[in-house]
């Protein structure tokens, strides 16, 4: 996978937790399947950055970007995240909301 297939899977990926937790927060997503297919695309969404985080590493430092491999979801998972800053999402082209000081705030 190229960079940009891993970019197009990220940018469906984000399409489809926004869409869950849309319903989620409608009250609309109760099933535990439904909990489970959040929690599996979240956890694809850390992959596919990790994946694109490694290719780019490799090819900042001359090694080859194809040499990148898919970690595992629980070794992704257990990684430290920066915090996002307030007036800026995961991905540039997100319309998400963030909570900040117990109210929401719309990314633009």
């Amino acid at each position: 996978m190229n960079d940009k297939e891993i970019l197009a899977r990220i940018s469906g990926l984000i399409e489809t937790e926004h869409e869950l937790r849309a319903q989620l927060a409608a009250g609309t997503l109760n099933s535990d399947q439904e909990h489970e297919r959040l929690r599996s695309a979240e956890e694809a969404l850390d992959q596919c950055w990790d994946l694109l985080r490694q290719r780019r590493a490799k090819r900042e430092f001359g090694a080859n970007p194809d040499d990148a491999a898919v970690r595992p979801a629980a070794e992704v998972e257990g990684y430290r995240q920066l915090p996002v800053p307030i007036h800026r999402c995961h991905f540039s082209q997100c319309h998400c909301l963030l909570r900040t000081r117990g109210a929401l705030a719309s990314v633009g």
